[in-house]
């Protein structure tokens, strides 16, 4: 009986926690939601526990507490969620500065967001066995959360930008080393997608103007995924995914493809899309337990999905045909996954609602 109960819970959801439903254009968040999304990442991000460390030990003196080994990014139950829960109340700081919960953001990032901290992280980071800690996943959101900053003429926003330099550059460092010596891309639906974390630094390098970190994401970008053909829609989903590999790849060729040429790329990779032949690609999926961990990745897999699906879009040509059939599947799978970012559990609540904010606040698609 239990799996019943907890599919009944989540489908109970508050209309203003869903998407618009005019199209995927005139997605907003609500007022409501601001504050609810906040909240979560308000109450996991000084939470030390439950917490999923991963990290890497070579002695005794290794066994530290979350807090002690990153006294920024300690809670939200691992280091990429603390990271992308920053992010996400950055951005709804930023863009709704006079929401009821904006006072509270402010003074929880003035805490987090330290030089003293940031240089701890960073310290952590140039011990030798944590080069590939959070490699690059974590990576990206950490440069996301810096471009988030970057461009926001807010006083206490330069003083966090500053504060990050140390980290920000132990982390570019450490992606410029490694992208080289990357032979192959890695195609999965969860962390160590490449085109997720490629798509993420590609945005980063552009708005921060570094050139040289641009130049080395495109190359690597075009040397994985610029020949790529008929992509296997039907073997998606995974059943842990909370990312489309495909949806991915393509979401990142539109950022450095000219319109007809992605338009002609695209054509070749998902052949099936403008018949609306992609099959279980393009249908929202539903998770059968909340409670599990891996399982509730199926909420963000329709979430990134949105989003995903909405950067196409936007560098498809206006006459194209599979405009339609993108811009009927975004809310769709956008509402989906929605219903599950408040479902009172926090193996997607530490989580999802990044996803959510990522989508609805159209990240991504700012940067030119």
């Amino acid at each position: 009986m239990r799996p019943a109960i907890l599919i009944a819970v989540v489908m109970f959801v508050p209309s203003n926690l869903l998407p618009a439903q005019e199209g995927h254009s005139t997605m907003s968040l609500t007022n409501q939601q601001v504050e609810s999304f906040a909240r979560l990442a308000l109450k996991g991000i000084p939470q030390e526990y439950p917490n999923k460390p991963s990290n890497v030990m070579n002695s005794a003196e290794d066994v530290r507490s979350p807090k002690d080994m990153h006294p920024a990014f300690y809670g939200n139950f691992d280091w990429h969620s603390a990271v992308h829960g920053h992010w996400m109340l950055v951005r709804l700081l930023r863009q709704y500065p006079d929401n009821g919960v904006a006072a509270e953001i402010r003074d929880t990032l003035n805490k987090q967001l330290t030089a003293e901290n940031m240089q701890a992280e960073a310290k952590y980071f140039l011990e030798p066995q944590n080069k590939s800690f959070e490699r690059m996943y974590g990576w990206a959101w950490l440069l996301q959360l810096v471009r988030e900053l970057h461009t926001w003429d807010d006083a206490d926003a330069k003083i966090w930008r500053q504060n990050l330099k140390p980290l920000e550059d132990v982390i570019l460092q450490h992606a410029t080393d490694y992208l080289p010596k990357l032979s192959f891309p890695i195609r999965v639906g969860t962390h160590t997608d490449t085109a997720f974390a490629l798509g993420m630094e590609l945005d980063y390098a552009r708005t921060v103007g570094n050139k040289s970190f641009e130049e080395l994401v495109i190359s690597k970008a075009r040397q994985f995924y610029l020949n790529d053909s008929n992509y296997p829609a039907h073997y998606e989903p995974s059943g842990h995914d909370f990312f489309s590999s495909g949806f991915n790849e393509a979401d990142l060729m539109r950022r450095l493809l000219t319109r007809e040429e992605f338009s002609a790329w695209l054509d070749k990779f998902l052949p099936g899309l403008s018949s609306n032949q992609l099959g279980s690609m393009m249908e929202p999926v539903e998770v059968s337990d909340v409670t599990d961990g891996h399982l509730v990745h199926l909420a963000g897999l329709d979430l990134a999905r949105s989003w995903t699906m909405q950067g196409i879009a936007s560098a498809l040509p206006a006459t194209d045909p599979r405009l339609a059939i993108l811009n009927a599947s975004i809310p769709k799978h956008a509402e989906a996954g929605l219903k599950y970012v408040t479902s009172g559990h926090y193996e997607g609540e530490h989580w999802l609602a990044t996803f959510a904010v990522y989508h609805l606040s159209r990240s991504g698609l700012e940067v030119k």
